[in-house]
C-alpha cells in the first residue's frame, strides 16, 4: 500500500481486524472469531431462553441481527481490505470468521448449556472453515465481499448440520439427558 492512511482507514482497520485480533501471529481467524463468542455470551446472558422457545426467542433475533451486521460489514469492507492489505481475503481481515461463528450459533444451540454449545460449536466451526469442504473453496471466487463471506457461511451450515447429528446421536455430550 503506497498511500497515506486516513482516519477512515484506521476505523476500517480496527473493525476489519476485529479490534486487532486479526493481527495475532497464530490463528488470526480463530482469534477474530472470539468477537462472535463474546457477542454470543452477552446475548445469552441478557436474553435467556429455554429449549421450547429457542426458535422464536430474543436470542435468535439478537444473533440474527448480529449476523446480518457482521455480514454487511464484511461485504462492505472487503474491497477496502483487499486494497489496504494488498491481498484478496487477507488473513488479517477476519470479520468473515465472526460471521461464520455467529451463523453456527444461530443454527445450533443447546439453550440450557451455552458453554457446552460453545465448546462444540466454536472449534468445529473453525476446523470446518479451515478445511474448506467443497464447494467452499470455489465460493471464495465470488466477486468482492461475497467471496470472502460465502465460504464461511457454507462452512457454518455444514458445522450446524454435523452438530445436530452429533447431538442426536450422543445427547449426553451436549448436556442433554
Amino acid at each position: 500500500m503506497n498511500r497515506d492512511i486516513t482516519a477512515k482507514d484506521r476505523l476500517f482497520q480496527v473493525v476489519g481486524t476485529c479490534f486487532g485480533l486479526g493481527y495475532s501471529p497464530i490463528l488470526p481467524g480463530t482469534c477474530g472469531a472470539l468477537v462472535a463468542v463474546a457477542q454470543y455470551l452477552l446475548i445469552v446472558w441478557l436474553l435467556p431462553t429455554t429449549s421450547e422457545h429457542v426458535v422464536w426467542s430474543g436470542q435468535t433475533l439478537a444473533l440474527a441481527v448480529a449476523l446480518l451486521f457482521w455480514t454487511a460489514v464484511t461485504i462492505g469492507l472487503a474491497p477496502w481490505a483487499e486494497e489496504f492489505f494488498g491481498k484478496k481475503d487477507s488473513g488479517i481481515f477476519v470479520t468473515d470468521e465472526v460471521v461464520g461463528t455467529l451463523l453456527t450459533l444461530l443454527l445450533f444451540r443447546v439453550p440450557e448449556h451455552p458453554f457446552l454449545t460453545l465448546l462444540w460449536a466454536f472449534p468445529l466451526t473453525r476446523i470446518i472453515d479451515i478445511v474448506k469442504i467443497p464447494p467452499a473453496k470455489r465460493l471464495e471466487k465470488l466477486p468482492a465481499g461475497w467471496g470472502v463471506v460465502a465460504d464461511d457461511l457454507l462452512g457454518s451450515v455444514y458445522t450446524a448440520a454435523l452438530l445436530h447429528l452429533l447431538c442426536h446421536l450422543w445427547p449426553r455430550l451436549f448436556g442433554i439427558a
